[in-house]
């Protein structure tokens, strides 16, 4: 059996095990955190070692962690290595000659993973990637050596159209089955709110990562997000801008120039902002006076 040995760094100690390759020489495995560092940063060599895997389970519920650099020595990372990582946000694979090879499940429930790059990858290609593994459930489009490619962008396409043009109550039945208690609620118009809300997530992320989108698909990603906000019948765009996004100028100002803002809905989305979020209300008000045409003198004095 082989003997796991530490690593001291900040907030925490990594915990490895040296592998011996009579072809390659000696080699680390990661095979556990303890302490409760929010960032991480592997070492690519220990001693005279390389770094060259994470271990199956490796970081698995490190609810601190928030931040990963991985070095370009790593080329093989185990099964939920980073699952159920509550606040894991980015995670960083360095360049290197060979990318590296993902077991399953390795970002499971990672909900709050918003950057994922790989291979040296860009902003958009870490945004898609983050959640292609995520929101959308393509494990299939974690592939190191495509990332990025036109042909990888369209399977990302083909995911997200998939998931905008199934029925809001897909997969409810299969929950359902599985009862309240094991899967979460039962309500069914809970549960089709929900799926309108994951739909709304990735368009809202393609539109402001628009490289290789086509302008048919553009504009279908468009026309939803617009059914869907406030005022409407149904308004998960405006409640996931809200929410989610109500500290990113990048996702409201994209709110409007979707067309999402009227004179019939202003004063709701004034309403709904409240106190929550200062410089949203701001915005929303400089919007009105600029784009809408007129001030309220009252509302103004609300700020």
């Amino acid at each position: 059996m082989v003997q796991e040995q530490e690593y001291v760094l900040p907030g925490g100690r990594l915990y490895y095990e040296v592998l011996e390759d009579s072809e390659n020489g000696s080699a680390i495995r990661i095979t556990r955190l303890q302490g409760l560092a929010g960032e991480v940063e592997i070492p690519g060599c220990i001693g005279d070692c390389p770094v060259k895997g994470i271990a199956k389970k490796a970081f698995l519920s490190k609810k601190n962690l928030r931040k990963v650099t991985v070095p370009e020595s790593v080329t093989e990372v185990g099964d939920w290595a980073f699952a159920y990582c509550d606040s894991l946000h980015t995670v960083v694979f360095g360049a290197g000659e060979h990318t590296p090879r993902f077991g399953r499940a390795v970002f499971l429930e990672c909900k709050k993973l918003r950057f994922l790059a790989v291979n040296g990858g860009d902003e958009t290609t870490a945004a898609l990637l983050a959640a292609a593994v995520t929101a959308a459930d393509a494990p299939y489009l974690l592939d190191a050596s495509e990332a990025g490619s036109r042909e990888w962008l369209g399977k990302w396409d083909a995911r997200m159209l998939a998931i905008l043009r199934s029925a809001d109550n897909e997969g409810y039945s299969r929950q359902v089955l599985c009862g309240e208690e094991d899967y979460g609620s039962t309500d069914a118009a809970a549960y089709e709110n929900g799926r309108r809300k994951l739909k709304v997530r990735l368009l809202l992320l393609r539109l402001l990562y628009p490289r290789g989108l086509s302008g048919e698909h553009r504009l279908e990603l468009e026309q939803y997000l617009r059914a869907h906000t406030r005022g409407c019948e149904r308004e998960e765009t405006w409640q996931v801008v809200l929410t989610e996004h109500g500290e990113e100028s990048a996702y409201y100002r994209l709110f409007a120039e979707l067309g999402c803002i009227s004179e019939e809905n202003f004063q709701l989305l004034l309403s709904d902002v409240g106190d929550a979020y200062p410089e949203l209300k701001a915005w929303l008000m400089r919007y009105k006076e600029e784009k809408l045409g007129y001030q309220d003198f009252f509302a103004g004095l609300d700020l």
